[in-house]
């Protein structure tokens, strides 16, 4: 499981962007939180390709841990 630290979400709207893009990719499963900021991402997938998803959009990735 991975942990996603996001900025630049401000409504549900932009966590149902970030959601939908994220458990578009292969083997992805994702929950964001609005009110923390993150995502928590289970499967097999890159941290390069997490980032390239999620700033697509127009947020921007500060950690993934």
């Amino acid at each position: 499981m991975k942990t996603v630290l996001i900025e630049g979400m401000h409504c549900h709207k932009c966590v149902e962007r970030c959601e939908k893009a994220l458990n578009s990719l292969e083997g992805v499963s994702a929950i964001v939180n609005l009110d923390n900021k993150t995502a928590t991402i289970e499967g097999d997938v890159s941290d390069n390709l997490i980032k390239e998803t999620i700033e697509d959009l127009g947020f921007e990735v500060v950690s993934i841990k």
